[in-house]
Protein backbone atom coordinates (compact mmCIF):
# COMPACT_ATOMS: atom_id res chain seq x y z
CA UNK A 1 0.00 0.00 0.00
CA UNK A 2 2.73 2.46 0.93
CA UNK A 3 4.46 2.01 -2.43
CA UNK A 4 1.21 2.75 -4.25
CA UNK A 5 0.73 5.92 -2.25
CA UNK A 6 4.25 7.14 -2.92
CA UNK A 7 3.74 6.60 -6.65
CA UNK A 8 1.39 9.60 -6.58
CA UNK A 9 4.37 11.90 -6.08
CA UNK A 10 5.90 10.95 -9.45
CA UNK A 11 5.33 13.82 -11.92
CA UNK A 12 4.90 11.61 -14.98
CA UNK A 13 2.59 9.09 -13.34
CA UNK A 14 -1.04 9.23 -14.44
CA UNK A 15 -1.96 8.22 -10.89
CA UNK A 16 -0.72 11.64 -9.82
CA UNK A 17 -3.38 13.37 -11.87
CA UNK A 18 -6.19 10.99 -11.06
CA UNK A 19 -7.12 11.11 -14.75
CA UNK A 20 -8.84 8.49 -16.81
CA UNK A 21 -9.61 8.13 -20.48
CA UNK A 22 -12.26 10.57 -21.58
CA UNK A 23 -11.75 13.07 -18.76
CA UNK A 24 -11.47 16.77 -19.68
CA UNK A 25 -7.89 17.86 -20.39
CA UNK A 26 -5.81 18.78 -17.38
CA UNK A 27 -4.66 22.33 -16.90
CA UNK A 28 -1.36 22.66 -18.73
CA UNK A 29 1.75 24.61 -17.85
CA UNK A 30 3.81 24.96 -14.70
CA UNK A 31 2.26 24.20 -11.35
CA UNK A 32 3.14 27.63 -9.90
CA UNK A 33 1.16 30.63 -11.10
CA UNK A 34 2.85 33.95 -12.00
CA UNK A 35 1.09 35.65 -9.08
CA UNK A 36 2.78 33.27 -6.66
CA UNK A 37 6.16 34.71 -7.59
CA UNK A 38 5.33 38.01 -5.94
CA UNK A 39 2.86 36.96 -3.27
CA UNK A 40 2.50 33.74 -1.36
CA UNK A 41 -0.94 32.78 -0.22
CA UNK A 42 -0.75 29.63 1.87
CA UNK A 43 -3.22 26.88 1.01
CA UNK A 44 -4.25 23.70 2.76
CA UNK A 45 -6.10 20.76 1.23
CA UNK A 46 -9.13 19.91 3.38
CA UNK A 47 -10.44 16.42 4.04
CA UNK A 48 -13.85 16.87 2.42
CA UNK A 49 -12.29 17.96 -0.88
CA UNK A 50 -10.75 14.50 -1.34
CA UNK A 51 -12.97 12.58 1.05
CA UNK A 52 -11.87 9.13 -0.08
CA UNK A 53 -8.16 9.70 0.45
CA UNK A 54 -6.51 8.37 3.61
CA UNK A 55 -3.99 10.82 5.10
CA UNK A 56 -0.86 9.46 3.35
CA UNK A 57 -2.45 9.57 -0.10
CA UNK A 58 -3.95 12.98 0.65
CA UNK A 59 -0.49 14.31 1.51
CA UNK A 60 0.99 13.11 -1.78
CA UNK A 61 -1.95 14.55 -3.72
CA UNK A 62 -1.58 17.91 -1.95
CA UNK A 63 2.17 18.04 -2.59
CA UNK A 64 1.71 17.26 -6.28
CA UNK A 65 -0.90 20.00 -6.65
CA UNK A 66 1.15 22.69 -4.90
CA UNK A 67 -0.49 23.04 -1.49
CA UNK A 68 1.45 24.08 1.61
CA UNK A 69 -0.54 22.04 4.12
CA UNK A 70 -3.14 19.37 4.63
CA UNK A 71 -6.16 19.59 6.92
CA UNK A 72 -6.80 16.04 8.13
CA UNK A 73 -9.95 14.48 9.59
CA UNK A 74 -8.35 12.27 12.24
CA UNK A 75 -11.29 12.42 14.68
CA UNK A 76 -13.79 9.81 13.52
CA UNK A 77 -17.35 11.13 13.27
CA UNK A 78 -19.12 7.85 12.57
CA UNK A 79 -20.96 9.31 9.58
CA UNK A 80 -22.41 6.91 6.97
CA UNK A 81 -19.82 5.93 4.37
CA UNK A 82 -16.92 7.77 6.01
CA UNK A 83 -13.84 5.68 6.84
CA UNK A 84 -12.02 6.03 10.12
CA UNK A 85 -8.71 7.83 9.52
CA UNK A 86 -7.85 8.21 13.20
CA UNK A 87 -4.10 8.04 13.68
CA UNK A 88 -3.79 7.55 17.43
CA UNK A 89 -5.05 3.96 17.31
CA UNK A 90 -3.71 2.98 13.89
CA UNK A 91 0.10 2.71 14.11
CA UNK A 92 0.51 1.61 10.48
CA UNK A 93 -1.53 4.52 9.12
CA UNK A 94 0.41 6.88 11.38
CA UNK A 95 3.72 5.46 10.12
CA UNK A 96 2.66 5.95 6.50
CA UNK A 97 1.45 9.47 7.26
CA UNK A 98 4.78 10.41 8.83
CA UNK A 99 6.58 8.92 5.83
CA UNK A 100 4.45 10.90 3.39
CA UNK A 101 5.14 14.14 5.26
CA UNK A 102 8.87 13.39 5.24
CA UNK A 103 8.86 12.44 1.53
CA UNK A 104 7.06 15.60 0.44
CA UNK A 105 7.95 18.28 2.98
CA UNK A 106 4.23 18.89 3.45
CA UNK A 107 2.87 20.15 6.77
CA UNK A 108 -0.30 19.46 8.71
CA UNK A 109 -2.18 22.68 9.41
CA UNK A 110 -5.22 21.48 11.35
CA UNK A 111 -7.23 18.41 12.27
CA UNK A 112 -10.97 17.95 12.56
CA UNK A 113 -13.56 17.58 13.88
CA UNK A 114 -13.85 18.06 17.65
CA UNK A 115 -17.63 18.30 17.69
CA UNK A 116 -19.55 19.46 20.72
CA UNK A 117 -22.59 17.21 20.87
CA UNK A 118 -24.66 15.66 23.62
CA UNK A 119 -22.80 12.91 25.43
CA UNK A 120 -19.39 13.58 23.92
CA UNK A 121 -16.36 13.04 26.16
CA UNK A 122 -13.81 15.74 25.34
CA UNK A 123 -11.08 13.53 26.82
CA UNK A 124 -11.62 11.17 23.88
CA UNK A 125 -10.11 13.81 21.61
CA UNK A 126 -6.83 14.05 23.51
CA UNK A 127 -4.99 11.15 21.77
CA UNK A 128 -5.56 12.82 18.39
CA UNK A 129 -4.51 16.20 19.81
CA UNK A 130 -1.24 14.62 20.87
CA UNK A 131 -0.60 13.08 17.45
CA UNK A 132 -1.59 16.32 15.72
CA UNK A 133 0.96 18.24 17.78
CA UNK A 134 3.64 15.65 16.98
CA UNK A 135 2.91 16.13 13.27
CA UNK A 136 3.20 19.91 13.61
CA UNK A 137 -0.47 20.88 13.43
CA UNK A 138 -1.52 24.31 14.63
CA UNK A 139 -5.27 24.03 15.08
CA UNK A 140 -8.29 21.87 15.81
CA UNK A 141 -11.58 22.57 14.07
CA UNK A 142 -14.75 22.41 16.17
CA UNK A 143 -18.50 22.87 15.71
CA UNK A 144 -21.49 22.75 18.04
CA UNK A 145 -24.47 20.41 17.67
CA UNK A 146 -26.01 20.39 21.16
CA UNK A 147 -29.09 22.48 21.94
CA UNK A 148 -28.07 22.89 25.60
CA UNK A 149 -26.28 26.24 25.74
CA UNK A 150 -24.75 25.80 29.20
CA UNK A 151 -23.49 22.35 28.23
CA UNK A 152 -21.95 23.39 24.93
CA UNK A 153 -20.24 26.42 26.46
CA UNK A 154 -18.66 24.28 29.19
CA UNK A 155 -17.71 21.52 26.76
CA UNK A 156 -16.17 23.84 24.19
CA UNK A 157 -14.17 25.51 26.97
CA UNK A 158 -12.97 22.10 28.14
CA UNK A 159 -11.85 21.17 24.62
CA UNK A 160 -9.84 24.39 24.49
CA UNK A 161 -8.24 23.59 27.84
CA UNK A 162 -7.33 20.07 26.69
CA UNK A 163 -5.79 21.35 23.44
CA UNK A 164 -3.75 24.15 25.04
CA UNK A 165 -0.87 21.97 26.40
CA UNK A 166 -0.28 20.75 22.84
CA UNK A 167 0.01 24.28 21.46
CA UNK A 168 -3.22 23.94 19.49
CA UNK A 169 -5.91 26.51 18.90
CA UNK A 170 -9.53 25.35 18.83
CA UNK A 171 -11.37 27.16 16.06
CA UNK A 172 -15.14 27.16 15.97
CA UNK A 173 -17.00 27.18 12.68
CA UNK A 174 -20.66 27.99 12.39
CA UNK A 175 -22.47 25.40 10.27
CA UNK A 176 -25.89 26.24 8.79
CA UNK A 177 -27.37 22.86 9.79
CA UNK A 178 -25.85 22.83 13.31
CA UNK A 179 -26.90 24.50 16.57
CA UNK A 180 -24.33 27.28 16.24
CA UNK A 181 -25.25 28.12 12.69
CA UNK A 182 -24.13 31.71 12.14
CA UNK A 183 -21.52 34.31 12.99
CA UNK A 184 -23.48 35.69 15.95
CA UNK A 185 -23.65 32.25 17.55
CA UNK A 186 -19.92 31.64 17.11
CA UNK A 187 -19.04 35.08 18.51
CA UNK A 188 -21.30 34.39 21.50
CA UNK A 189 -19.32 31.21 22.22
CA UNK A 190 -15.94 32.92 22.01
CA UNK A 191 -16.99 35.87 24.16
CA UNK A 192 -18.47 33.51 26.76
CA UNK A 193 -15.69 30.92 27.08
CA UNK A 194 -12.86 33.50 26.95
CA UNK A 195 -10.06 31.03 26.19
CA UNK A 196 -6.89 32.46 24.73
CA UNK A 197 -6.49 29.54 22.33
CA UNK A 198 -10.07 29.72 21.03
CA UNK A 199 -10.56 31.04 17.52
CA UNK A 200 -13.08 31.72 14.77
CA UNK A 201 -12.90 29.78 11.50
CA UNK A 202 -14.88 31.30 8.63
CA UNK A 203 -16.07 28.86 5.97
CA UNK A 204 -17.23 30.91 2.98
CA UNK A 205 -19.98 28.41 2.10
CA UNK A 206 -21.41 28.37 5.63
CA UNK A 207 -21.01 32.14 6.02
CA UNK A 208 -23.06 32.78 2.88
CA UNK A 209 -25.73 30.20 3.74
CA UNK A 210 -26.22 31.81 7.16
CA UNK A 211 -26.80 35.18 5.44
CA UNK A 212 -24.00 36.68 7.48
CA UNK A 213 -22.53 40.05 6.50
CA UNK A 214 -18.86 40.40 5.62
CA UNK A 215 -18.69 43.87 7.16
CA UNK A 216 -19.43 42.38 10.59
CA UNK A 217 -16.09 40.55 10.51
CA UNK A 218 -14.03 43.74 10.50
CA UNK A 219 -14.93 44.63 14.10
CA UNK A 220 -13.91 41.27 15.57
CA UNK A 221 -10.58 40.71 17.36
CA UNK A 222 -7.83 39.96 14.85
CA UNK A 223 -6.32 37.32 17.13
CA UNK A 224 -9.40 35.16 16.69
CA UNK A 225 -8.53 34.38 13.06
CA UNK A 226 -6.10 31.51 12.42
CA UNK A 227 -7.32 30.10 9.10
CA UNK A 228 -10.34 30.12 6.80
CA UNK A 229 -12.04 27.56 4.57
CA UNK A 230 -12.81 28.69 1.05
CA UNK A 231 -15.05 27.51 -1.79
CA UNK A 232 -17.88 28.84 -3.91
CA UNK A 233 -21.52 27.74 -4.29
CA UNK A 234 -24.69 28.89 -6.06
CA UNK A 235 -25.92 32.28 -4.89
CA UNK A 236 -29.41 31.00 -4.19
CA UNK A 237 -29.60 29.62 -0.65
CA UNK A 238 -31.48 26.31 -0.41
CA UNK A 239 -34.54 26.26 1.81
CA UNK A 240 -34.66 22.46 1.82
CA UNK A 241 -32.32 20.86 4.37
CA UNK A 242 -31.54 17.89 2.12
CA UNK A 243 -30.47 20.19 -0.71
CA UNK A 244 -28.38 22.24 1.74
CA UNK A 245 -26.62 19.08 2.93
CA UNK A 246 -26.14 17.84 -0.63
CA UNK A 247 -24.30 21.00 -1.71
CA UNK A 248 -22.41 21.24 1.59
CA UNK A 249 -20.99 17.72 1.30
CA UNK A 250 -21.09 16.91 -2.41
CA UNK A 251 -21.46 19.86 -4.78
CA UNK A 252 -19.50 22.97 -3.88
CA UNK A 253 -17.90 24.99 -6.67
CA UNK A 254 -14.49 26.32 -7.66
CA UNK A 255 -13.94 29.95 -6.70
CA UNK A 256 -15.58 32.23 -9.25
CA UNK A 257 -18.05 29.63 -10.50
CA UNK A 258 -20.84 30.45 -8.06
CA UNK A 259 -22.46 33.45 -6.46
CA UNK A 260 -20.61 33.87 -3.15
CA UNK A 261 -18.58 37.06 -2.82
CA UNK A 262 -15.61 35.22 -1.37
CA UNK A 263 -13.30 38.19 -1.93
CA UNK A 264 -15.46 40.50 0.18
CA UNK A 265 -15.38 38.00 3.04
CA UNK A 266 -11.62 37.52 2.88
CA UNK A 267 -10.94 41.26 2.76
CA UNK A 268 -12.49 41.63 6.23
CA UNK A 269 -10.16 39.17 7.98
CA UNK A 270 -6.38 39.07 8.43
CA UNK A 271 -4.17 37.21 5.97
CA UNK A 272 -4.39 33.59 7.12
CA UNK A 273 -3.87 30.19 5.47
CA UNK A 274 -6.80 29.21 3.25
CA UNK A 275 -7.98 25.63 3.59
CA UNK A 276 -9.81 24.65 0.41
CA UNK A 277 -12.86 22.66 1.45
CA UNK A 278 -14.56 21.96 -1.85
CA UNK A 279 -16.25 18.56 -2.08
CA UNK A 280 -17.70 17.86 -5.51
CA UNK A 281 -18.35 14.16 -5.95
CA UNK A 282 -19.22 14.26 -9.66
CA UNK A 283 -15.94 15.99 -10.48
CA UNK A 284 -13.97 13.60 -8.32
CA UNK A 285 -15.58 10.66 -10.13
CA UNK A 286 -14.82 12.26 -13.51
CA UNK A 287 -11.34 13.62 -12.86
CA UNK A 288 -9.96 11.77 -9.85
CA UNK A 289 -8.98 13.27 -6.52
CA UNK A 290 -5.60 14.57 -7.64
CA UNK A 291 -6.84 16.51 -10.66
CA UNK A 292 -9.77 17.91 -8.68
CA UNK A 293 -7.43 19.05 -5.90
CA UNK A 294 -5.18 20.72 -8.49
CA UNK A 295 -8.06 22.56 -10.13
CA UNK A 296 -9.25 23.71 -6.70
CA UNK A 297 -5.99 25.47 -5.92
CA UNK A 298 -5.41 26.85 -9.41
CA UNK A 299 -8.90 28.34 -9.57
CA UNK A 300 -8.41 29.84 -6.09
CA UNK A 301 -5.12 31.46 -7.11
CA UNK A 302 -6.67 32.90 -10.26
CA UNK A 303 -9.71 34.19 -8.37
CA UNK A 304 -7.64 35.90 -5.67
CA UNK A 305 -5.27 37.47 -8.19
CA UNK A 306 -8.11 38.78 -10.36
CA UNK A 307 -9.61 40.53 -7.34
CA UNK A 308 -6.31 42.05 -6.19
CA UNK A 309 -6.16 39.88 -3.07
CA UNK A 310 -2.42 39.65 -3.54
CA UNK A 311 -0.96 42.00 -0.95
Amino acid sequence: MEQNLREIARPADTAATGRHEGAPPATSGPRRSPEEVTVKHEFSLAHLTVMGCPPPEMIYVAARAGYDYVSLRTIFLGLPGEPNYGLARNPELLRQTRRALADTGMRVHDIELARVKDGVDPQSYVPEFEIAAELGARAVLSSIWSADRAYYMDTFGEICDLARPFGLTVDIESVPIATVRDLAGAVDVLRTVKRDNAGLMIDTHHFHRARDKAADLAALPREWFHFAQICDAPAQIPTDREEMVHILREARLYLGEGGIDVADILRQIPRVPYSIELPHLDRVHELGNAEHAFRCIESAKAYLAARALVA
